[in-house]
């Protein structure tokens, strides 16, 4: 049987959720600039200000929107960078704030690598779709990047400093190093400059070796000398940003990065590691309870601990299926594929209210204790977008090349 991604009214069913969940985000720009976190009817909740990490993947999202020739994206996209050039940019000391008032006063003042690296990949978008202003902000965003937290003796990102980046926290960790692998492939992308795809090697490297330590479960907490902290939060596992435990999404997150920075570089190093941490999440994280869907997370022998299911979790096992099968042309990852979408369509999508479902309960009904509403699009609308893109360039340069719906297996090598 053909697979989905390769049908016709597949490929047509996912433009029309992409098209869905970018008109859910039609009011996401705050009022001075930069991006609100939506309720669950797709209505700015003001009083939550305004926020480096959402700010950016909406200019992210609406930038490959407005490429993509998705009336009104260009618009979006422009305001929530206002936020990123505005009242999130810290000009006295560098950098963007991480949550900021309506009115611009500081509700945290750290500085994080998560946040910063999110900000790489909007400026790196908003110059590609020839936003005014994208291509100062990719300057200014990859020139503090490169300085305040890319660690060039560990080959790893720091994770957090204070406003003025004198103090360093001692915590390192794998989730902020993630997000500033995908944003290196996207600086280099755009910029031209092939360093940035040898730095998110050198990180994934460090994080293939780590899990294969610990059967392709990865640790994600870290003290200052790169030793993982297995315990860490064990007494508050559903932290939204720091859970205790394997996360099961970045299993699957982690797998599709390792293709896509082996298409960038032209070699095969991280195929092996990438089918190892896509079957160690698959076993561990799906359907795993009495009941369909995958939970959040697991202890270090792979029983489940936070038994939730997450909207973003679900979209990157989708979305590493398709690369994995275009990678490989193996039917068990297009099989996979298929039944995730299942799942997605069934359970996540909320057709009543827009976008999907942000967190379910162990028998799949929504549930607002991790994720209240419905902030981010950023993950379901690239699952709507990775099965159909190649491998390489990633999809802001893909995007603006024509070249999302001609993936095939040599497009991505």
């Amino acid at each position: 049987m053909t697979p989905w991604t390769d049908q016709a009214d597949h490929r047509s069913w996912l433009t029309r959720e992409r098209l869905r969940l970018l008109e859910f985000g039609r009011d996401v720009v705050a009022p001075a600039g930069g991006a609100a976190w939506l309720d669950e009817h797709g209505v700015p909740a003001l009083d939550r200000g305004v926020q480096t990490w959402i700010t950016a993947r909406t200019v992210h999202t609406f930038g490959l929107g407005a490429m993509l020739g998705v009336p009104g994206s260009a618009r979006i996209a422009r305001g929530a960078l206002a936020g990123l050039t505005g009242l999130l940019r810290d000009g006295e000391h560098g950098g963007w704030l991480a949550h900021v008032d309506a009115d611009g006063t500081p509700v945290d003042d750290s500085k994080q690598c998560y946040q910063h690296a999110f900000v790489v990949l909007a400026a790196s978008t908003a110059t590609a779709a020839g936003l005014s202003g994208g291509q100062e902000l990719l300057d200014e965003a990859t020139a503090v990047f490169l300085e305040r937290f890319w660690d060039e003796d560990a080959g790893m990102c720091v994770d957090a400093w204070d406003r003025t980046f004198t103090e360093l926290d001692g915590y390192r960790g794998v989730n902020g190093n993630m997000h500033a692998v995908e944003a290196m492939l996207a600086a280099g992308d755009v910029t031209g400059d092939r360093a940035w795809y040898a730095r998110a090697r050198r990180i994934a490297r460090r994080v293939a070796e780590n899990a294969a330590a610990h059967e392709w479960r990865i640790p994600e907490h870290y003290d200052a000398a790169w030793t993982p902290e297995l315990d860490l939060n064990r007494e508050r596992p559903d932290d939204p940003f720091k859970p205790f435990g394997a996360t099961v999404g970045h299993g699957f997150e982690w797998s599709r990065l390792f293709l896509h920075i082996d298409a960038s570089l032209g070699t095969d190093e991280l195929l092996p590691a990438a089918r190892n941490l896509f079957d160690r999440a698959q076993h561990d994280g799906w359907s795993v309870d009495g009941a369909e869907g995958f939970v959040y997370t697991t202890d270090w022998e792979g029983a489940p601990v936070v038994r939730d299911r997450m909207h973003w979790v679900a979209a990157e096992a989708a979305a590493a299926a398709a690369t994995l099968h275009t990678r490989t042309g193996e039917e068990h990852y297009a099989q996979a594929y298929a039944t995730w979408w299942d799942n997605i369509a069934d359970t996540l999508v909320d057709r009543e209210n827009g976008s999907w479902h942000h967190q379910l309960d162990p028998a799949n009904s929504p549930v607002a204790t991790v994720w209240p509403g419905k902030p981010d699009l950023y993950h379901a609308v690239q699952s709507t977008l990775l099965p159909v893109a190649p491998l390489s360039p990633g999809l802001a340069v893909a995007a603006r090349d024509g070249l999302i719906g001609a993936r095939t297996a040599e497009a991505g090598r």
